[in-house]
C-alpha cells in the first residue's frame, strides 16, 4: 500500500469553481474552459476536479490547492482550452519552464503573470505532480481510464509537508461564497492588458536605467572637474618657479 499524508488542515484551502473528493487520491483534474461532470470525475477517484480559465488567479489556486495536498502527484488536463488566456497552456510552460519577472516563461497567454506564489511554491509544484494531457477530450470514459492509469502508478505521497500559500481574491475569480464576480475578458480585451502591463514594466527599467546613466554621467563631470583644479593647480605651481 501507497503512503499517504494528511493534507493542509481545511484542505481545499482555496475557494474555487471544483468539487472536491478524496484527499488521498493521488490525481487531480482540469477541466480549463469546460464544464463536465465534475462530481462523476471524483467519484472516478479524483481528489479534484474543476475549471481554469484564467492564466493568471486561476492558475495560483489550482497551484495553491495541488502543493497543500502532498497525496496529489499526477494533474490530468482535459476539456477545451480558454481563448485569449490559454490558461492550459500556460500552466504547462509555468510545470516546464517556471516563472522569470513574474511571467510563466513560454505561455502564450495574454496576462500570464503570476502574484502570489514564490519560487519555493512553483518548485514545489514543478516537482510534485506530473502533467497528463489529453487536452480537448471531454469524453468521461476517456477522462476515466487516465484516472485510474494514475492509480495504478501512485508512488505515494510526495515526500514534504503540506504547503500553505495565500491567494488574493482581490482580482475576482467567481466564487459565490465569497462575493467575488468573475469578469471574463475577450482575447482582444486580454491582450491589451497584457501590453499595458509590458509597457508598464519597461517604463519602470527605463527608470532604473536613466538613473543608472545619470549616475556615470555625474560621476564622469565630477572627475572632469577634479582633473582641471589638479591640472591649475600645478600649472600655478610652474608658473611660480
Amino acid at each position: 500500500m501507497t503512503n499517504k499524508k494528511s493534507p493542509a488542515s481545511g484542505w481545499p484551502i482555496i475557494k474555487g469553481d471544483y468539487i472536491s473528493g478524496s484527499p488521498e487520491s493521488c490525481v487531480a483534474v482540469s477541466t480549463f474552459g469546460s464544464h463536465l461532470d465534475e462530481q462523476g470525475i471524483c467519484d472516478a477517484g479524483a481528489a479534484m476536479c474543476g475549471s481554469c480559465k484564467t492564466e493568471n488567479l486561476g492558475l495560483e489556486k489550482l497551484i495553491a490547492n495541488t502543493i497543500s495536498n502532498p497525496n496529489i502527484r499526477f494533474l490530468i488536463f482535459c476539456g477545451t482550452e480558454v481563448k485569449g488566456h490559454l490558461s492550459a497552456q500556460s500552466l504547462k510552460a509555468l510545470h516546464e519552464n517556471g516563472v522569470e519577472g513574474g511571467k510563466i516563461v513560454g505561455s502564450k497567454g495574454a496576462i500570464a503573470f503570476i502574484e502570489n506564489l514564490d519560487d519555493a511554491a512553483i518548485g514545489r509544484f514543478r516537482e510534485q505532480v506530473e502533467i497528463i494531457d489529453i487536452m480537448e477530450s471531454e469524453d468521461m470514459g476517456a477522462i476515466t481510464a487516465k484516472i485510474n492509469e494514475c492509480v495504478a502508478r501512485d508512488p505515494g505521497a510526495f515526500d514534504a509537508d503540506p504547503m500553505v500559500v495565500e491567494v488574493s481574491d482581490d482580482d475576482g475569480d467567481g466564487d459565490e461564497d465569497s462575493g467575488a464576480v468573475e469578469i471574463e475578458m475577450s482575447g482582444e480585451l486580454a491582450l491589451i492588458h497584457s501590453r499595458m502591463k509590458v509597457i508598464q514594466m519597461m517604463v519602470t527599467d527605463m527608470g532604473y536605467r536613466n538613473r543608472y546613466a545619470a549616475g556615470v554621467y555625474s560621476g564622469k563631470v565630477e572627475g572632469v572637474m577634479i582633473g582641471l583644479v589638479i591640472m591649475f593647480v600645478l600649472l600655478g605651481f610652474l608658473l611660480m618657479g
